[in-house]
């Protein structure tokens, strides 16, 4: 895409307009994020305000079209209803919500019922399911009930400034009614009783638009209330189609596209939903953002981050979800990088402050994590950002009591802040506190069904409680969302090794493989294919794994030759071929069937945070070595393995003891004479030679 002059002027006009038409319906995140999108460069430079030069007439800044463009009826409406409107404006910055909705919507029923019953009665909405056919909301009427609109004749803006005092209103009853966070009474059964009557009268207003034929002239922000109140009546599908509807009449109102990201399951809602949207910029970067929060660390991805990039080379939001593909994509020096830039640009930015403490609690930075937690104090210590990072801060320093308070404490000030939930739950664990974890993760999945640490979390739990079944449930929900992590394939291959289900263990183990492998010393980044040189990693861990549960089949060829494997990753993984794959695929075909193929071997490192746990130190390594063939027509660099480790060393003793049941004696010999020099095993591999002495001495 070109970018021209004429387009950066576009974008700063349409920006400001989104700013100033969010913030006079008290949007006030969204208005925040069109103001950080001002940073567009230009291709003049700006006057310097304190320059020396004489100006004897300034230059007009150019005038905004998009201002004053409206319907005229909108308009005529607007005019009659100002005074009115800065008055109920006035009563929503000061939090007096149901003044605010009085002003336009002079209350028919009292806000609070006069019924003695409990607030926290346990009377639930039903749920919908998240697929299949669309379900009636509890919030919508029969289809054989017409809704009417009771609304007066109001301009749009007003309309929504008003219903949107009332949900407000609805929610700040709903915290107050709510118990402490996992306490006795605390069942997270709360509700907005505000949302049946908007629901109610949102459908007979946006129905009588219809019959009008002024569905047209909508201007999307009773839409996306619409949408909102659905969501909360858990009628997802519907409420995608009001979304949808939303950003093609407002596609500059940033709110509507969270809602959306947030309704998309998986990657492939994402494509499906994408050919409906409106070709416009906020497509590229609710695409980028969406394909961010579903773990697409893709090049494709990049590729479209990047060229948001040349728009708004400074914008801490865009630099932040960079920081983020780093960090799924477990390139965590990367990921702390960009934050560290982004926090030395804006020192009181709050937002996702959250992210870059776990990246520094993974790579173990105590004083760094400390040092942003004393910048986060600093700027406000009642946001919830900041009792993550604190509460982080102590779960380093292994103060677990400590670090639940503080993540208390954050869920006390935004119930729905999903860190928090995680964090917490990873701090029951950490004490043993098995059931209270479960409640915790559950509440994030509640919040968001994409959190794979939170299902990864439910999988642990159980596990900690021998209940596997229930177990791999929560295992394979955490591997659909994140396929190429292997701790995750690990997880479900030790389940279903617990329940006696082998051949399914094997298979899991095998996409653990393929999704651990990586290129070492010959790829050129994120997403790359492999270079020349390149050589491909294995995990020893699970090679021999899938080698022992070949053995429990007694299946001894299989068990052999990925015996051979594990202990082929001491010198580093085999060459990559010209098409990807590795000499030993060929060598290992019938033990593979084949894990290592290339194709399938996304990016994905070994060191994993899991649920809650540190960066791992590098292992050994070995010095890097030459060998030349007997013609010196070519050299063949073999690159740094893992050296001898207690995994590796076990996989040498087995093939020792398998190579003297065959009656090869001399590999046999060679195997327990190198696990001496290994320093692992080292009695077994004495009793093992000496066996080896005296198969020779009987021999003879």
């Amino acid at each position: 895409m070109e970018i021209t002059e004429e387009i950066i002027q576009e974008l700063r006009h349409r920006f400001e307009e989104s700013a100033i038409k969010c913030s006079e319906r008290c949007l006030y995140q969204s208005s925040k994020w069109y103001t950080q999108k001002q940073s567009i460069p230009l291709n003049h430079e700006d006057t310097d305000a304190e320059s020396s030069m004489d100006i004897a007439e300034p230059p007009m800044p150019p005038i905004n079209p998009y201002l004053g463009a409206q319907d005229p009826a909108e308009a005529v409406m607007e005019a009659r209803e100002s005074h009115k409107y800065l008055l109920a404006k006035s009563y929503f910055d000061t939090r007096e919500y149901d003044r605010c909705a009085a002003v336009f919507l002079p209350p028919t029923t009292p806000p609070v019922p006069l019924s003695v019953a409990s607030p926290n009665s346990k009377s639930k909405q039903p749920r919908t399911s998240l697929k299949g056919k669309e379900k009636v909301s509890p919030f919508q009427g029969s289809k054989g009930q017409p809704r009417r609109n009771p609304y007066p004749k109001l301009s749009q803006k007003s309309l929504f400034l008003a219903l949107y005092a009332k949900y407000m209103a609805g929610e700040k009853r709903k915290d107050e009614e709510t118990e402490m966070v996992l306490g006795p009474a605390d069942g997270g059964t709360a509700v907005n009783r505000e949302l049946p009557d908007l629901a109610r009268g949102l459908e007979g207003w946006l129905m009588e638009r219809s019959s009008e034929g002024l569905e047209d002239q909508g201007q999307g922000w009773l839409e996306y209330l619409y949408a909102v109140v659905l969501l909360k009546g858990r009628n997802e599908e519907l409420a995608k189609k009001w979304l949808i509807k939303s950003v093609h009449q407002n596609p500059f109102h940033w709110g509507a596209w969270q809602e959306l990201g947030d309704l998309l399951a998986n990657n492939e809602d994402l494509k499906q939903i994408v050919d409906r949207l409106p070709k416009s910029l906020m497509t590229l970067i609710f695409h980028t953002y969406s394909s961010q929060e579903l773990y697409q660390t893709t090049p494709e991805t990049y590729k479209d981050l990047q060229q948001l990039q040349t728009l708004f080379p400074t914008n801490a939001f865009l630099q932040t979800q960079e920081a983020l593909l780093y960090y799924h994509d477990k390139d965590f020096d990367k990921a702390a990088e960009i934050f560290n830039e982004i926090l030395a640009t804006s020192p009181h930015r709050l937002d996702s402050l959250d992210h870059y403490s776990n990246i520094l609690y993974v790579m173990g930075a105590r004083p760094q994590l400390a040092f942003v937690a004393q910048i986060a104090i600093a700027t406000d210590k009642f946001r919830p950002e900041t009792c993550c990072v604190v509460g982080n801060y102590y779960s380093l320093k292994s103060e677990h009591e400590k670090a639940v308070m503080y993540f208390r404490r954050a869920l006390t000030l935004d119930r729905n802040f999903l860190s928090a939930w995680t964090l917490m739950g990873h701090e029951y664990i950490e004490m043993k506190n098995t059931h209270t974890a479960i409640e915790s993760y559950r509440r994030a999945v509640d919040v968001n069904r994409k959190d794979y640490r939170a299902w990864y979390g439910l999988g642990q739990a159980y596990e900690v409680l021998d209940m596997s079944f229930y177990a791999l449930f929560y295992y394979q929900r955490a591997a659909a969302l994140q396929p190429y992590d292997p701790k995750m394939w690990q997880a479900v291959g030790s389940c279903y090794a617990k329940m006696g289900r082998i051949e399914q263990s094997i298979q899991a183990l095998k996409r653990a493989l393929v999704a651990g492998a990586y290129y070492a010393d010959g790829a050129s980044g994120i997403g790359a294919s492999p270079g020349p040189g390149a050589r491909k990693i294995l995990d020893a861990e699970t090679l021999h794994q899938i080698a022992t549960l070949y053995e429990r089949l007694d299946n001894e060829e299989e068990a052999s030759a990925y015996m051979e494997l594990t202990l082929q990753q001491e010198s580093g993984g085999a060459p990559v071929n010209e098409d990807g794959n590795s000499d030993e695929d060929d060598e290992y075909s019938s033990a593979s069937e084949h894990a290592t193929h290339s194709d399938e071997a996304e990016n994905s490192g070994d060191d994993e945070d899991g649920p809650r746990r540190r960066r791992r130190k590098p292992r050994p390594r070995t010095s890097s070595f030459a060998m030349q063939n007997d013609d010196s027509t070519a050299t063949e660099t073999w690159h740094h393995g893992t050296g001898p480790t207690a995994t590796t060393s076990r996989a040498r003793l087995w093939l020792a003891q398998h190579s003297l049941r065959h009656g090869d004696l001399d590999r046999a010999d060679q195997l327990a004479g190198e696990l001496c020099q290994d320093g692992f095993e080292v009695e077994e591999a004495r009793a093992l030679m000496s066996d080896v002495r005296a198969r020779r001495e009987g021999d003879s």
